[in-house]
Protein backbone atom coordinates (compact mmCIF):
# COMPACT_ATOMS: atom_id res chain seq x y z
CA UNK A 1 0.00 0.00 0.00
CA UNK A 2 3.00 2.09 0.61
CA UNK A 3 4.29 1.49 -2.12
CA UNK A 4 1.33 3.00 -4.11
CA UNK A 5 0.97 5.97 -2.26
CA UNK A 6 4.17 6.92 -3.14
CA UNK A 7 3.84 6.22 -6.68
CA UNK A 8 0.42 8.24 -6.73
CA UNK A 9 2.42 11.34 -4.74
CA UNK A 10 5.52 11.21 -7.56
CA UNK A 11 2.57 11.29 -9.98
CA UNK A 12 0.95 14.27 -8.73
CA UNK A 13 4.63 15.83 -8.25
CA UNK A 14 4.72 15.33 -11.72
CA UNK A 15 2.23 16.86 -12.73
CA UNK A 16 2.02 19.58 -10.81
CA UNK A 17 5.69 20.25 -12.53
CA UNK A 18 4.43 20.12 -15.87
CA UNK A 19 1.42 21.90 -15.62
CA UNK A 20 3.39 25.05 -13.64
CA UNK A 21 5.15 24.99 -17.37
CA UNK A 22 2.14 25.36 -19.73
CA UNK A 23 0.67 27.64 -21.33
CA UNK A 24 -3.19 28.74 -21.94
CA UNK A 25 -2.88 27.56 -25.28
CA UNK A 26 -1.32 24.55 -24.37
CA UNK A 27 -3.87 23.81 -21.86
CA UNK A 28 -7.00 24.11 -23.61
CA UNK A 29 -4.96 21.63 -26.05
CA UNK A 30 -5.06 18.65 -23.33
CA UNK A 31 -8.41 19.47 -23.11
CA UNK A 32 -9.22 18.91 -26.72
CA UNK A 33 -10.16 15.68 -27.98
CA UNK A 34 -10.62 15.53 -32.23
CA UNK A 35 -10.83 12.72 -34.90
CA UNK A 36 -7.83 11.68 -37.02
CA UNK A 37 -9.44 12.98 -39.71
CA UNK A 38 -11.66 15.76 -41.32
CA UNK A 39 -11.31 17.72 -37.83
CA UNK A 40 -7.69 17.95 -38.79
CA UNK A 41 -6.56 20.49 -41.57
CA UNK A 42 -3.64 18.32 -41.74
CA UNK A 43 -1.28 16.31 -39.20
CA UNK A 44 0.82 19.43 -37.96
CA UNK A 45 -2.27 20.71 -36.09
CA UNK A 46 -1.94 18.11 -33.49
CA UNK A 47 1.52 20.10 -32.81
CA UNK A 48 0.51 23.30 -33.59
CA UNK A 49 -3.02 22.93 -31.67
CA UNK A 50 -1.34 21.12 -28.59
CA UNK A 51 -4.62 18.51 -29.15
CA UNK A 52 -4.25 15.90 -25.73
CA UNK A 53 -6.48 13.26 -27.29
CA UNK A 54 -7.70 11.62 -30.67
CA UNK A 55 -10.97 9.65 -31.37
CA UNK A 56 -11.10 6.56 -34.06
CA UNK A 57 -14.85 6.61 -34.87
CA UNK A 58 -17.06 6.30 -37.92
CA UNK A 59 -15.50 7.21 -41.00
CA UNK A 60 -12.24 6.78 -43.25
CA UNK A 61 -9.76 3.94 -40.97
CA UNK A 62 -6.62 4.87 -39.84
CA UNK A 63 -4.91 1.70 -42.52
CA UNK A 64 -5.69 -1.44 -43.79
CA UNK A 65 -4.57 -3.76 -41.08
CA UNK A 66 -3.85 -3.51 -37.11
CA UNK A 67 -0.32 -2.42 -38.74
CA UNK A 68 -1.25 0.17 -40.59
CA UNK A 69 -3.87 1.53 -37.75
CA UNK A 70 -0.79 1.49 -35.05
CA UNK A 71 1.42 3.39 -37.73
CA UNK A 72 -0.81 6.28 -38.32
CA UNK A 73 -1.43 6.67 -34.76
CA UNK A 74 2.52 6.29 -33.93
CA UNK A 75 2.70 9.18 -36.88
CA UNK A 76 0.38 11.49 -34.55
CA UNK A 77 1.86 10.44 -31.55
CA UNK A 78 5.33 11.41 -32.60
CA UNK A 79 3.52 14.81 -34.01
CA UNK A 80 2.34 15.27 -30.25
CA UNK A 81 5.82 14.47 -28.49
CA UNK A 82 7.57 17.18 -30.83
CA UNK A 83 6.12 20.05 -29.38
CA UNK A 84 8.07 21.99 -26.14
CA UNK A 85 6.66 19.68 -23.71
CA UNK A 86 6.32 16.56 -25.99
CA UNK A 87 3.07 15.12 -23.78
CA UNK A 88 1.99 12.43 -25.87
CA UNK A 89 -1.55 11.69 -27.08
CA UNK A 90 -4.52 9.42 -25.85
CA UNK A 91 -6.17 7.22 -28.37
CA UNK A 92 -9.84 6.96 -27.54
CA UNK A 93 -12.39 4.33 -29.14
CA UNK A 94 -15.86 3.23 -28.48
CA UNK A 95 -14.85 -0.35 -28.25
CA UNK A 96 -18.45 -1.36 -26.84
CA UNK A 97 -18.58 -5.25 -26.95
CA UNK A 98 -15.07 -6.06 -28.32
CA UNK A 99 -12.65 -4.14 -30.49
CA UNK A 100 -15.65 -3.47 -32.70
CA UNK A 101 -14.37 -0.97 -35.37
CA UNK A 102 -11.75 -3.38 -36.55
CA UNK A 103 -12.86 -5.97 -38.78
CA UNK A 104 -11.39 -9.37 -37.59
CA UNK A 105 -11.32 -8.40 -33.84
CA UNK A 106 -13.49 -10.74 -31.08
CA UNK A 107 -16.84 -9.25 -31.18
CA UNK A 108 -18.33 -10.30 -27.51
CA UNK A 109 -22.56 -10.42 -27.16
CA UNK A 110 -23.77 -6.90 -25.89
CA UNK A 111 -23.63 -5.90 -22.09
CA UNK A 112 -27.54 -6.94 -22.38
CA UNK A 113 -26.38 -10.49 -23.15
CA UNK A 114 -23.36 -10.49 -20.57
CA UNK A 115 -25.86 -8.99 -17.87
CA UNK A 116 -27.93 -12.34 -18.78
CA UNK A 117 -24.71 -14.31 -17.71
CA UNK A 118 -24.67 -13.10 -14.52
CA UNK A 119 -20.99 -14.20 -14.05
CA UNK A 120 -18.63 -10.75 -13.43
CA UNK A 121 -15.87 -13.59 -13.89
CA UNK A 122 -16.06 -14.02 -17.38
CA UNK A 123 -17.04 -10.17 -17.58
CA UNK A 124 -14.02 -9.33 -16.59
CA UNK A 125 -12.54 -12.21 -19.26
CA UNK A 126 -14.01 -10.52 -21.86
CA UNK A 127 -12.80 -7.26 -20.70
CA UNK A 128 -8.90 -7.99 -20.58
CA UNK A 129 -9.54 -9.16 -24.15
CA UNK A 130 -11.22 -5.84 -25.26
CA UNK A 131 -8.02 -4.44 -23.83
CA UNK A 132 -5.69 -6.51 -25.33
CA UNK A 133 -7.13 -6.32 -29.00
CA UNK A 134 -7.66 -2.37 -28.60
CA UNK A 135 -3.90 -2.01 -27.63
CA UNK A 136 -3.11 -4.11 -30.87
CA UNK A 137 -5.16 -1.63 -32.46
CA UNK A 138 -3.29 1.29 -31.24
CA UNK A 139 -5.91 2.80 -28.69
CA UNK A 140 -5.23 3.73 -25.31
CA UNK A 141 -8.60 4.24 -24.11
CA UNK A 142 -11.95 3.43 -24.47
CA UNK A 143 -15.57 4.56 -24.30
CA UNK A 144 -16.80 1.27 -22.24
CA UNK A 145 -18.52 0.31 -20.01
CA UNK A 146 -21.80 1.75 -20.18
CA UNK A 147 -23.32 1.16 -16.80
CA UNK A 148 -26.98 2.83 -17.30
CA UNK A 149 -30.07 1.96 -15.94
CA UNK A 150 -32.90 0.92 -18.41
CA UNK A 151 -35.89 1.89 -17.46
CA UNK A 152 -37.64 1.16 -20.71
CA UNK A 153 -37.29 -1.06 -24.17
CA UNK A 154 -38.24 1.99 -26.35
CA UNK A 155 -34.96 3.21 -25.22
CA UNK A 156 -32.47 2.94 -28.38
CA UNK A 157 -29.33 1.70 -26.29
CA UNK A 158 -31.13 -0.63 -24.06
CA UNK A 159 -28.10 -3.73 -25.43
CA UNK A 160 -25.39 -1.61 -24.16
CA UNK A 161 -26.31 -1.46 -20.47
CA UNK A 162 -26.08 -4.86 -18.39
CA UNK A 163 -29.88 -4.85 -16.86
CA UNK A 164 -32.70 -3.16 -14.99
CA UNK A 165 -31.11 -4.54 -11.71
CA UNK A 166 -28.67 -1.88 -9.94
CA UNK A 167 -27.13 -4.34 -8.15
CA UNK A 168 -26.50 -6.47 -11.18
CA UNK A 169 -25.20 -3.58 -13.08
CA UNK A 170 -22.68 -3.08 -9.64
CA UNK A 171 -21.05 -6.31 -9.86
CA UNK A 172 -20.09 -6.14 -13.51
CA UNK A 173 -19.15 -2.60 -13.31
CA UNK A 174 -16.94 -3.73 -11.12
CA UNK A 175 -15.56 -6.48 -13.25
CA UNK A 176 -15.94 -4.50 -15.95
CA UNK A 177 -13.31 -1.93 -15.20
CA UNK A 178 -11.27 -4.20 -13.25
CA UNK A 179 -10.92 -6.33 -16.69
CA UNK A 180 -10.04 -3.23 -18.90
CA UNK A 181 -7.96 -1.28 -16.74
CA UNK A 182 -6.17 -3.65 -14.67
CA UNK A 183 -2.47 -2.29 -13.90
CA UNK A 184 -2.54 0.77 -16.05
CA UNK A 185 1.18 0.23 -16.71
CA UNK A 186 0.71 -3.02 -18.49
CA UNK A 187 0.60 -2.52 -22.44
CA UNK A 188 -2.45 -4.87 -23.00
CA UNK A 189 -5.00 -2.70 -20.55
CA UNK A 190 -6.35 0.87 -21.40
CA UNK A 191 -8.36 3.27 -19.68
CA UNK A 192 -12.22 2.63 -19.06
CA UNK A 193 -14.86 5.27 -19.14
CA UNK A 194 -18.25 4.64 -17.35
CA UNK A 195 -20.97 6.04 -19.55
CA UNK A 196 -23.09 8.04 -19.48
CA UNK A 197 -23.28 10.40 -16.58
CA UNK A 198 -26.35 10.08 -15.64
CA UNK A 199 -30.08 9.21 -16.15
CA UNK A 200 -29.15 8.04 -19.60
CA UNK A 201 -30.93 5.09 -19.70
CA UNK A 202 -34.03 6.52 -17.65
CA UNK A 203 -35.41 9.23 -20.08
CA UNK A 204 -39.25 9.81 -20.47
CA UNK A 205 -40.52 7.37 -23.13
CA UNK A 206 -37.20 6.29 -23.48
CA UNK A 207 -36.37 9.09 -25.61
CA UNK A 208 -32.43 9.36 -26.47
CA UNK A 209 -30.97 12.73 -25.01
CA UNK A 210 -34.06 13.44 -23.44
CA UNK A 211 -35.78 14.51 -19.67
CA UNK A 212 -34.86 12.26 -16.89
CA UNK A 213 -37.45 13.20 -14.54
CA UNK A 214 -36.49 10.85 -11.72
CA UNK A 215 -36.23 12.63 -8.20
CA UNK A 216 -32.96 13.18 -6.51
CA UNK A 217 -33.66 9.80 -4.02
CA UNK A 218 -34.71 7.64 -7.45
CA UNK A 219 -31.43 8.92 -8.85
CA UNK A 220 -29.38 8.30 -5.63
CA UNK A 221 -30.49 5.20 -5.26
CA UNK A 222 -31.21 3.06 -8.19
CA UNK A 223 -28.89 5.06 -10.76
CA UNK A 224 -25.81 6.41 -9.05
CA UNK A 225 -24.72 2.91 -7.36
CA UNK A 226 -22.85 1.55 -10.21
CA UNK A 227 -20.98 4.86 -11.12
CA UNK A 228 -19.75 4.88 -7.18
CA UNK A 229 -18.63 1.01 -7.70
CA UNK A 230 -16.79 2.08 -11.07
CA UNK A 231 -14.87 5.29 -9.32
CA UNK A 232 -13.90 2.80 -6.26
CA UNK A 233 -12.11 0.58 -9.19
CA UNK A 234 -10.63 3.47 -10.07
CA UNK A 235 -12.04 4.12 -13.51
CA UNK A 236 -9.73 6.56 -15.80
CA UNK A 237 -13.00 8.52 -17.24
CA UNK A 238 -16.96 9.27 -16.87
CA UNK A 239 -18.33 10.45 -19.71
CA UNK A 240 -21.36 13.17 -19.64
CA UNK A 241 -24.79 12.26 -20.83
CA UNK A 242 -27.04 13.38 -23.73
CA UNK A 243 -30.00 13.62 -21.37
CA UNK A 244 -31.11 16.58 -19.13
CA UNK A 245 -32.30 16.57 -15.47
CA UNK A 246 -34.46 19.28 -13.96
CA UNK A 247 -34.26 20.75 -17.31
CA UNK A 248 -30.97 21.39 -17.26
CA UNK A 249 -28.58 19.83 -19.81
CA UNK A 250 -26.07 17.20 -17.84
CA UNK A 251 -23.21 18.52 -19.64
CA UNK A 252 -24.02 21.75 -18.41
CA UNK A 253 -24.78 20.17 -14.52
CA UNK A 254 -22.46 21.48 -12.32
CA UNK A 255 -24.08 20.56 -9.16
CA UNK A 256 -23.90 16.52 -9.95
CA UNK A 257 -20.76 16.71 -12.09
CA UNK A 258 -19.00 18.68 -9.68
CA UNK A 259 -20.23 18.83 -6.73
CA UNK A 260 -21.22 15.10 -6.30
CA UNK A 261 -19.11 13.29 -8.90
CA UNK A 262 -15.98 15.18 -8.06
CA UNK A 263 -16.79 16.18 -5.20
CA UNK A 264 -18.60 13.87 -2.65
CA UNK A 265 -17.43 10.72 -4.92
CA UNK A 266 -13.95 11.83 -5.11
CA UNK A 267 -13.60 10.67 -8.70
CA UNK A 268 -9.97 12.17 -9.76
CA UNK A 269 -10.16 10.88 -13.54
CA UNK A 270 -11.14 12.68 -16.71
CA UNK A 271 -14.68 13.74 -17.10
CA UNK A 272 -14.96 13.99 -20.91
CA UNK A 273 -18.19 15.57 -23.30
CA UNK A 274 -20.19 13.39 -25.28
CA UNK A 275 -20.36 13.99 -29.34
CA UNK A 276 -20.22 18.01 -30.02
CA UNK A 277 -20.84 18.37 -25.98
CA UNK A 278 -19.95 21.73 -26.28
CA UNK A 279 -21.31 23.27 -29.04
CA UNK A 280 -24.74 21.54 -27.95
CA UNK A 281 -24.88 22.17 -24.71
CA UNK A 282 -23.65 25.64 -23.75
CA UNK A 283 -20.03 26.37 -24.71
CA UNK A 284 -18.42 27.43 -21.88
CA UNK A 285 -20.99 26.79 -19.84
CA UNK A 286 -20.13 22.92 -20.24
CA UNK A 287 -16.60 23.65 -18.77
CA UNK A 288 -17.69 25.56 -15.61
CA UNK A 289 -19.59 22.39 -15.22
CA UNK A 290 -16.75 20.30 -14.74
CA UNK A 291 -16.47 18.78 -18.42
CA UNK A 292 -12.64 18.41 -18.89
CA UNK A 293 -12.08 16.82 -21.84
CA UNK A 294 -14.33 17.95 -25.30
CA UNK A 295 -14.92 15.96 -28.36
CA UNK A 296 -14.22 18.62 -30.91
CA UNK A 297 -15.47 17.50 -33.73
CA UNK A 298 -17.80 17.99 -37.61
CA UNK A 299 -16.73 21.91 -36.90
CA UNK A 300 -16.32 22.55 -33.51
CA UNK A 301 -12.32 22.82 -33.30
CA UNK A 302 -12.01 26.66 -34.19
CA UNK A 303 -14.54 27.81 -32.58
CA UNK A 304 -13.90 25.40 -29.51
CA UNK A 305 -10.66 26.70 -28.79
CA UNK A 306 -11.46 30.47 -29.16
CA UNK A 307 -14.38 30.54 -27.31
CA UNK A 308 -12.92 28.46 -24.38
CA UNK A 309 -9.58 31.18 -24.53
CA UNK A 310 -11.83 34.02 -24.97
CA UNK A 311 -13.56 32.98 -21.95
CA UNK A 312 -10.72 32.48 -19.96
CA UNK A 313 -9.92 35.67 -20.80
CA UNK A 314 -12.61 37.37 -19.93
CA UNK A 315 -13.06 35.49 -16.98
CA UNK A 316 -15.77 33.76 -17.50
CA UNK A 317 -14.34 30.28 -17.09
CA UNK A 318 -11.89 30.50 -14.02
CA UNK A 319 -7.64 29.35 -14.40
CA UNK A 320 -8.56 27.21 -11.62
CA UNK A 321 -11.31 25.58 -13.61
CA UNK A 322 -8.83 24.80 -16.63
CA UNK A 323 -5.91 23.90 -14.26
CA UNK A 324 -8.19 21.35 -13.02
CA UNK A 325 -9.15 19.96 -16.22
CA UNK A 326 -5.22 19.53 -17.05
CA UNK A 327 -4.39 18.03 -13.88
CA UNK A 328 -7.06 14.97 -14.51
CA UNK A 329 -5.65 14.76 -18.41
CA UNK A 330 -2.01 14.41 -17.51
CA UNK A 331 -2.98 12.33 -14.07
CA UNK A 332 -4.26 9.73 -16.43
CA UNK A 333 -1.08 10.14 -19.22
CA UNK A 334 0.71 9.62 -15.92
CA UNK A 335 -0.76 6.66 -14.67
CA UNK A 336 -1.05 5.01 -18.52
CA UNK A 337 2.72 4.98 -18.42
CA UNK A 338 2.46 7.39 -21.48
CA UNK A 339 5.49 9.30 -21.13
CA UNK A 340 7.69 6.83 -20.93
CA UNK A 341 5.73 4.19 -23.32
CA UNK A 342 4.21 5.99 -26.20
CA UNK A 343 3.65 3.97 -28.92
CA UNK A 344 1.66 0.96 -29.53
CA UNK A 345 3.39 -2.51 -29.19
CA UNK A 346 3.17 -3.82 -32.61
CA UNK A 347 3.71 -8.06 -30.80
CA UNK A 348 -0.32 -7.30 -29.85
CA UNK A 349 -0.95 -7.60 -33.32
CA UNK A 350 -1.07 -11.47 -33.58
CA UNK A 351 -3.27 -11.71 -30.58
CA UNK A 352 -6.56 -10.03 -32.51
CA UNK A 353 -9.22 -12.46 -32.95
CA UNK A 354 -7.11 -15.61 -32.01
CA UNK A 355 -9.14 -18.70 -30.83
CA UNK A 356 -7.85 -18.34 -27.18
CA UNK A 357 -10.27 -14.93 -27.39
CA UNK A 358 -13.16 -16.27 -29.43
CA UNK A 359 -13.41 -19.14 -27.08
CA UNK A 360 -14.07 -16.70 -24.13
CA UNK A 361 -17.00 -15.01 -26.56
CA UNK A 362 -18.69 -18.12 -28.01
CA UNK A 363 -18.12 -19.35 -23.49
CA UNK A 364 -20.52 -15.42 -22.85
CA UNK A 365 -22.71 -16.34 -25.92
CA UNK A 366 -23.95 -20.20 -24.57
CA UNK A 367 -24.10 -18.61 -21.29
CA UNK A 368 -26.17 -15.26 -22.19
CA UNK A 369 -28.97 -17.68 -23.79
CA UNK A 370 -32.28 -16.91 -21.85
CA UNK A 371 -34.76 -20.40 -22.42
CA UNK A 372 -38.23 -18.65 -21.54
CA UNK A 373 -40.26 -21.93 -23.50
CA UNK A 374 -39.09 -25.45 -23.90
CA UNK A 375 -42.60 -27.44 -24.38
CA UNK A 376 -42.41 -31.26 -23.99
CA UNK A 377 -38.66 -30.57 -23.46
CA UNK A 378 -38.36 -30.56 -26.85
CA UNK A 379 -34.70 -28.91 -26.26
CA UNK A 380 -31.99 -30.11 -26.73
CA UNK A 381 -32.18 -31.41 -30.13
CA UNK A 382 -30.83 -34.41 -31.36
CA UNK A 383 -27.97 -34.40 -33.35
CA UNK A 384 -29.03 -36.86 -35.60
CA UNK A 385 -32.24 -35.58 -36.92
CA UNK A 386 -32.63 -36.53 -40.11
CA UNK A 387 -33.56 -33.13 -41.88
CA UNK A 388 -33.85 -29.57 -40.21
CA UNK A 389 -34.75 -26.29 -41.77
CA UNK A 390 -32.96 -22.91 -40.64
CA UNK A 391 -35.31 -20.17 -41.30
CA UNK A 392 -34.78 -15.88 -41.69
CA UNK A 393 -32.20 -14.00 -42.84
CA UNK A 394 -30.54 -13.68 -39.33
CA UNK A 395 -29.45 -17.42 -39.38
CA UNK A 396 -26.84 -16.30 -41.46
CA UNK A 397 -25.47 -13.12 -41.64
CA UNK A 398 -22.83 -11.77 -38.51
CA UNK A 399 -23.80 -8.58 -39.27
CA UNK A 400 -27.17 -9.01 -38.44
CA UNK A 401 -26.62 -10.92 -35.02
CA UNK A 402 -23.84 -8.49 -33.89
CA UNK A 403 -26.20 -5.52 -33.38
CA UNK A 404 -24.86 -1.80 -33.45
CA UNK A 405 -21.46 -0.41 -32.88
CA UNK A 406 -19.93 -3.55 -34.54
CA UNK A 407 -17.89 -2.35 -37.62
CA UNK A 408 -20.13 0.56 -38.28
CA UNK A 409 -21.64 2.48 -35.74
CA UNK A 410 -24.68 1.60 -36.74
CA UNK A 411 -24.00 -2.14 -37.47
CA UNK A 412 -23.93 -3.73 -40.28
CA UNK A 413 -26.25 -5.95 -42.49
CA UNK A 414 -23.90 -7.92 -44.18
CA UNK A 415 -21.13 -10.69 -42.58
CA UNK A 416 -17.70 -9.82 -41.37
CA UNK A 417 -14.36 -11.40 -41.35
CA UNK A 418 -13.62 -13.67 -38.80
CA UNK A 419 -16.99 -14.26 -37.36
CA UNK A 420 -18.74 -17.61 -37.24
CA UNK A 421 -23.74 -17.63 -38.10
CA UNK A 422 -25.53 -19.17 -36.50
CA UNK A 423 -26.40 -21.43 -39.85
CA UNK A 424 -22.68 -22.46 -39.24
CA UNK A 425 -22.50 -23.02 -36.10
CA UNK A 426 -26.00 -25.43 -36.59
CA UNK A 427 -24.04 -27.19 -39.99
CA UNK A 428 -21.15 -27.60 -37.50
CA UNK A 429 -22.77 -29.99 -35.25
CA UNK A 430 -26.01 -31.04 -36.65
CA UNK A 431 -25.26 -34.32 -38.87
CA UNK A 432 -28.45 -34.66 -40.46
CA UNK A 433 -29.84 -32.69 -43.70
CA UNK A 434 -29.66 -28.68 -43.49
CA UNK A 435 -31.79 -26.77 -45.53
CA UNK A 436 -31.99 -22.88 -45.59
CA UNK A 437 -34.83 -21.12 -46.26
CA UNK A 438 -33.83 -17.38 -45.94
CA UNK A 439 -37.56 -15.44 -46.39
CA UNK A 440 -39.20 -18.62 -44.89
CA UNK A 441 -41.40 -19.54 -47.90
CA UNK A 442 -39.79 -22.71 -48.85
CA UNK A 443 -42.17 -25.85 -48.51
CA UNK A 444 -40.16 -28.65 -46.44
CA UNK A 445 -43.56 -30.52 -44.54
CA UNK A 446 -41.25 -33.19 -44.33
CA UNK A 447 -39.06 -31.50 -42.25
CA UNK A 448 -37.98 -32.60 -38.46
CA UNK A 449 -37.91 -29.18 -36.76
CA UNK A 450 -37.61 -25.32 -38.17
CA UNK A 451 -34.85 -23.22 -36.45
CA UNK A 452 -36.59 -19.75 -36.70
CA UNK A 453 -34.20 -17.06 -36.66
CA UNK A 454 -36.08 -13.47 -35.83
CA UNK A 455 -35.10 -10.07 -34.70
CA UNK A 456 -34.19 -6.67 -35.29
CA UNK A 457 -31.78 -5.00 -37.65
CA UNK A 458 -28.73 -3.04 -36.55
CA UNK A 459 -29.00 0.01 -34.70
CA UNK A 460 -27.41 2.55 -32.33
CA UNK A 461 -28.42 5.71 -30.49
CA UNK A 462 -31.60 7.57 -31.14
CA UNK A 463 -31.57 5.37 -34.10
CA UNK A 464 -32.86 2.79 -32.21
CA UNK A 465 -35.62 4.65 -29.76
CA UNK A 466 -39.23 3.50 -30.55
CA UNK A 467 -41.64 6.27 -30.97
CA UNK A 468 -38.25 8.86 -31.23
CA UNK A 469 -37.57 11.45 -34.18
CA UNK A 470 -36.45 8.62 -36.23
CA UNK A 471 -39.29 5.57 -35.62
CA UNK A 472 -38.06 3.33 -37.51
CA UNK A 473 -38.39 0.45 -34.74
CA UNK A 474 -40.67 -1.15 -33.39
CA UNK A 475 -41.78 -3.13 -29.93
CA UNK A 476 -42.92 -6.54 -31.67
CA UNK A 477 -41.32 -8.26 -34.55
CA UNK A 478 -42.20 -7.20 -38.06
CA UNK A 479 -44.90 -8.35 -40.21
CA UNK A 480 -42.65 -10.98 -42.49
CA UNK A 481 -40.64 -12.13 -39.02
CA UNK A 482 -44.34 -13.09 -37.71
CA UNK A 483 -44.68 -14.72 -40.67
CA UNK A 484 -41.55 -16.66 -40.92
CA UNK A 485 -43.74 -18.60 -37.55
CA UNK A 486 -46.68 -18.57 -39.06
CA UNK A 487 -45.65 -20.70 -42.04
CA UNK A 488 -44.13 -23.18 -40.33
CA UNK A 489 -46.47 -23.21 -37.29
CA UNK A 490 -49.42 -23.59 -39.75
CA UNK A 491 -47.45 -26.59 -41.84
CA UNK A 492 -47.48 -28.45 -37.92
CA UNK A 493 -43.80 -28.22 -37.73
CA UNK A 494 -42.06 -28.19 -34.63
CA UNK A 495 -40.35 -25.06 -34.35
CA UNK A 496 -37.98 -23.45 -32.12
CA UNK A 497 -37.44 -19.30 -32.05
CA UNK A 498 -34.16 -17.74 -32.17
CA UNK A 499 -34.35 -14.14 -31.21
CA UNK A 500 -31.94 -11.77 -32.32
CA UNK A 501 -32.37 -8.27 -30.68
CA UNK A 502 -31.05 -5.62 -28.36
CA UNK A 503 -34.00 -5.43 -25.40
CA UNK A 504 -36.96 -7.55 -24.79
CA UNK A 505 -39.67 -7.63 -27.56
CA UNK A 506 -43.34 -8.15 -27.04
CA UNK A 507 -43.44 -11.47 -28.71
CA UNK A 508 -46.44 -13.41 -26.51
CA UNK A 509 -47.80 -14.49 -29.31
CA UNK A 510 -44.75 -15.76 -30.97
CA UNK A 511 -43.75 -17.86 -27.56
CA UNK A 512 -47.40 -19.43 -27.59
CA UNK A 513 -47.17 -20.78 -31.68
CA UNK A 514 -43.24 -21.80 -30.73
CA UNK A 515 -42.39 -25.43 -29.01
CA UNK A 516 -39.52 -23.52 -27.59
CA UNK A 517 -38.55 -20.09 -28.00
CA UNK A 518 -34.93 -18.72 -26.85
CA UNK A 519 -34.14 -14.88 -25.85
CA UNK A 520 -30.10 -14.70 -27.75
CA UNK A 521 -29.83 -11.16 -27.54
CA UNK A 522 -26.65 -9.64 -29.83
CA UNK A 523 -24.39 -12.11 -29.77
CA UNK A 524 -21.43 -11.31 -31.63
CA UNK A 525 -18.97 -12.91 -33.43
CA UNK A 526 -19.79 -16.38 -32.50
CA UNK A 527 -23.01 -17.27 -34.02
CA UNK A 528 -21.83 -21.10 -33.23
CA UNK A 529 -21.82 -21.28 -29.44
CA UNK A 530 -25.62 -20.60 -29.97
CA UNK A 531 -25.85 -23.86 -32.18
CA UNK A 532 -24.16 -25.69 -29.17
CA UNK A 533 -26.90 -25.64 -26.53
CA UNK A 534 -29.68 -26.07 -29.02
CA UNK A 535 -27.76 -28.90 -29.68
CA UNK A 536 -27.31 -29.88 -25.88
CA UNK A 537 -23.32 -29.35 -25.65
CA UNK A 538 -24.16 -27.00 -22.94
CA UNK A 539 -26.65 -26.17 -20.79
CA UNK A 540 -29.14 -23.46 -20.64
CA UNK A 541 -27.88 -20.78 -18.34
CA UNK A 542 -28.96 -17.43 -19.39
CA UNK A 543 -31.32 -15.30 -16.53
CA UNK A 544 -33.50 -12.17 -18.10
CA UNK A 545 -31.31 -9.28 -17.36
CA UNK A 546 -34.55 -7.38 -18.02
CA UNK A 547 -38.38 -8.25 -17.28
CA UNK A 548 -39.95 -9.32 -19.95
CA UNK A 549 -43.50 -7.61 -21.48
CA UNK A 550 -46.71 -8.96 -22.58
CA UNK A 551 -48.37 -6.84 -24.56
CA UNK A 552 -47.59 -3.07 -26.23
CA UNK A 553 -49.91 -2.05 -23.43
CA UNK A 554 -47.22 -2.15 -20.98
CA UNK A 555 -45.41 0.36 -23.20
CA UNK A 556 -48.17 3.37 -22.83
CA UNK A 557 -46.83 5.35 -20.15
CA UNK A 558 -44.09 7.74 -19.07
CA UNK A 559 -41.22 5.19 -17.85
CA UNK A 560 -42.28 1.79 -19.68
CA UNK A 561 -43.01 -2.36 -18.41
CA UNK A 562 -39.67 -2.25 -16.29
CA UNK A 563 -40.08 0.50 -13.93
CA UNK A 564 -39.80 -0.19 -10.23
CA UNK A 565 -43.70 0.92 -9.46
CA UNK A 566 -45.03 -2.95 -10.06
CA UNK A 567 -48.22 -1.39 -11.47
CA UNK A 568 -47.28 -3.26 -14.70
CA UNK A 569 -47.02 -7.72 -14.24
CA UNK A 570 -44.46 -9.31 -16.71
CA UNK A 571 -44.81 -12.10 -19.56
CA UNK A 572 -41.85 -12.98 -17.65
CA UNK A 573 -40.23 -11.24 -14.55
CA UNK A 574 -36.68 -10.26 -14.23
CA UNK A 575 -33.96 -13.66 -13.91
CA UNK A 576 -36.73 -16.12 -15.21
CA UNK A 577 -34.57 -18.44 -17.26
CA UNK A 578 -35.46 -22.29 -17.97
CA UNK A 579 -32.71 -24.97 -17.63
Amino acid sequence: MGKENNADISIEQKVDSLLALMTLEEKIGQMTQVRHFDDLSNDNDIATKFIGSVIHTQGPLPGNNALEWQARFTSLQEKALSTRLGIPLLFGVDAIHGQNTYEGATIFPHNIGLGATRNAALVEQAAKITAIEAQATGFTWVFSPCIAIPYNEKWGRVYEAFSESTKLTEALTRASVKGLQGNLLDNHTVMATAKHFIGDGSTDFGHEGGETSLGPQQVQERLLPPYTVAVNEGVGAVMASFNSMSGRPMHAHKELITKLLKGTMKFDGIMVSDWKGYSRFGENDVINAGVDVIMAVEGDLEMYLEGLKSGVESGYVSQDRIDDAVRRVLRQKFKLGLFENPFPDSTLVEKIGIQEHRDVARQAVRESLVLLKNNRNILPLNKDLAKIVVVGEHANNSGLQSGGWTINWQGSTENYEGATTILQGIENIAKGDIIYDEDGTGNHDDADIAIIVVGETPYAESFGDIGGEIDAYEITLTEAHQNYINNYVSKGIKTVVVLISGRPLVTTKQIEQSDAFVAAWLPGSEGDGIAEVLFGDYSFKGKLPHSWPKSEEDYKGKYGPNFWNDSITPLFSYGFGLR
